[in-house]
C-alpha cells in the first residue's frame, strides 16, 4: 500500500458513513514516516472539499460509481484535490492514482482514473467556471448546512465558511499546577519551537506549525495537554471556588475536567460523566497523565436516577452534543456525516439534558451551557425555551471581550489562526 491507496481507504470508510477518527489510524499504521503525513493531509484535505469534489467528480462521469466502489470514488476526489487545490503536477498525480488503483487491487479502475484525471487537466478552466454558482462548490459545504450557516449569521457567514475550510491551528492549555504559560513558551523557545501565547485564554498558546505533541517537552509530565482556545473559556466562566461539587456531565474526551481541576485544586469533587465507556476511559488516561483526580461514571446524563446521589452541585458543565459546526475545520467528515434532520434531533437532546440537569443544581448554583456549533437552533433558542419553562433560571450575562453578544450567551465564530466556533451561555438557580 501507499499514501494515495492508504488514503483512498480511509476516505472510503467516511463515504460509507463512519467518522474519520475510526478509519484514518488504521490507514496510517500501514505507513511510515512522510507517508504518513502526505496521506493525513490527503485525508483532510479532500474531505474538506469534498462537496465541490463530488460535483467536479459527478461532470467528468458518464455515470456515477457504483456504491460499493467508493474506494476509487475517494481515489478521484483525493486526486481531484490534488490537481485543483494542490498544484500538483498533473503526470504526479495521475500516475500515483493509477498505481494507487492497482495497490487497492482494482485493474478494472486504471483507465477509468486516467481518463477522468486528463479530462480534467484538459477541462479544468471551463468545468470550475461552470460549477461555480453552485452553493457547494463555491462553500464547499453542503447546501443545506451553508443555509443553516447563513440563516444564523447573515452578515458574517462568509468568514465562517471560509474559516471552516481553513486547517485549524495547533492549540495547547499549560497546566498551570505544574508551570505558568510564560515558562512553558521560554520552554518551547529553547527547542526552537515557535508558539505565541492565546489572547482570550490565560492558559492558552497556539504554536506556529503542527507537530507530534507527544515529541514536546513536558508531554509525559502533564505540563500541557492539547485544547483549544475557546473550550478553555469554560473553566473561568463557571467561576470556581474551593470547596465546590462540580459536574462535567458531558465529559470525554475529558479536556475541560481536566482544565477544572487545574484552575481550582480544592474543590469538594468533580464528578466526570459520560454515555460512552470506551470515550469515558481516554478522560480517565487525560486524568491520570495530568496527575489529577475526579469521579467517573458512565451514565447517560439526562437519566439522573441511574447515577445522581441526591447532593447538589454548586457548578455543573454542559457541553452538550451537538452538530460540531463550529469545529468543521477539525473535523471535515463533519460536512459528509451530518444530516439535516440531525440538527432537530440534537435539540431535542439538548432540551432533555437541560431540563434533566436542572434539579441537581444547587439553588444559587451555576450551570453554564455550552455547544461548540455556530447555529442558534442549538445555542440561544435552547435557552429560549428552557427559560420559559423553568422559572427557578435566570441567565446571568457574560462580560467579555471575545466572540459575539447574543440574546442569552455569547458566540464565538470559528477565526483562521485562532479559535473555533463555540457558544457559551450562563443560568444560575434563584432559591426559593
Amino acid at each position: 500500500m501507499n499514501s494515495r491507496s492508504q488514503a483512498a481507504v480511509a476516505i472510503a470508510g467516511v463515504l460509507a458513513g463512519r467518522s474519520l477518527s475510526t478509519t484514518l489510524p488504521a490507514a496510517l499504521a500501514e505507513l511510515d514516516g512522510r507517508d504518513r503525513g502526505f496521506c493525513q493531509a490527503l485525508c483532510y484535505g479532500t474531505l474538506r472539499y469534498y462537496p465541490a469534489l463530488a460535483l467536479i467528480i459527478g461532470k467528468l462521469l458518464a455515470r456515477p460509481i457504483k456504491a460499493k466502489e467508493l474506494e476509487v470514488q475517494a481515489l478521484l476526489a483525493s486526486a481531484i484535490y490534488q490537481l485543483w487545490q494542490l498544484q500538483t503536477p498533473a503526470h504526479a498525480a495521475i500516475n500515483e492514482s493509477v498505481d494507487a488503483c492497482r495497490a487497492l487491487d482494482k485493474p478494472w479502475a486504471v483507465k477509468l482514473v486516467n481518463g477522468v484525471l486528463r479530462a480534467f487537466t484538459r477541462q479544468r478552466v471551463e468545468l470550475l467556471e461552470g460549477l461555480a454558482e453552485q452553493t457547494e462548490f463555491s462553500t464547499a459545504h453542503p447546501a443545506w448546512l451553508a443555509g443553516k450557516i447563513r440563516k444564523s449569521w447573515p452578515q458574517q457567514w462568509p468568514q465562517i465558511i471560509d474559516a471552516n475550510n481553513q486547517q485549524a491551528p495547533l492549540t495547547l492549555r499549560v497546566n498551570r499546577r505544574q508551570l505558568s504559560r510564560d515558562s512553558y513558551l521560554a520552554e518551547l523557545a529553547s527547542h526552537a519551537v515557535k508558539a505565541q501565547p492565546c489572547r482570550y485564554s490565560g492558559d492558552g498558546i497556539t504554536l506556529a506549525t503542527a507537530c507530534d505533541v507527544t515529541a514536546l517537552p513536558g508531554f509525559a509530565e502533564g505540563w500541557f495537554s492539547v485544547q483549544d482556545e475557546a473550550a478553555q473559556l469554560s473553566a473561568e466562566l463557571l467561576a470556581l471556588a474551593p470547596g465546590q461539587r462540580v459536574l462535567d456531565s458531558c465529559s470525554a474526551p475529558g479536556g475541560k475536567s481536566c482544565h477544572l481541576l487545574e484552575r481550582q485544586p480544592a474543590l469538594a469533587e468533580l464528578v466526570a460523566l459520560d454515555s460512552d465507556g470506551q470515550r469515558l476511559q481516554r478522560v480517565r488516561d487525560n486524568l491520570a497523565r495530568l496527575g489529577l483526580s475526579a469521579t467517573t461514571q458512565t451514565a447517560d446524563a439526562a437519566d439522573t436516577g441511574t447515577w445522581w446521589d441526591g447532593a447538589a452541585f454548586d457548578r455543573i458543565l454542559l457541553d452538550a452534543p451537538c452538530s460540531a459546526s463550529g469545529v468543521i475545520r477539525r473535523h471535515p467528515d463533519i460536512k459528509l456525516l451530518r444530516r439535516p434532520a440531525d440538527i432537530d434531533q440534537l435539540a431535542k437532546l439538548q432540551q432533555r439534558l437541560l431540563t434533566a440537569l436542572w434539579p441537581t443544581l444547587a439553588d444559587g448554583g451555576i450551570l453554564l451551557y455550552a455547544t461548540c456549533s455556530v447555529l442558534r437552533a442549538e445555542n440561544d433558542q435552547q435557552l429560549a425555551a428552557f427559560l420559559a419553562a423553568e422559572p427557578s433560571a435566570v441567565v446571568e450575562p457574560i462580560v467579555a471581550d471575545w466572540g459575539q453578544p447574543c440574546q442569552y450567551g455569547r458566540q464565538l465564530l470559528p477565526q483562521p489562526g485562532s479559535h473555533d466556533g463555540f457558544y457559551y451561555a450562563k443560568l444560575r438557580k434563584l432559591s426559593p
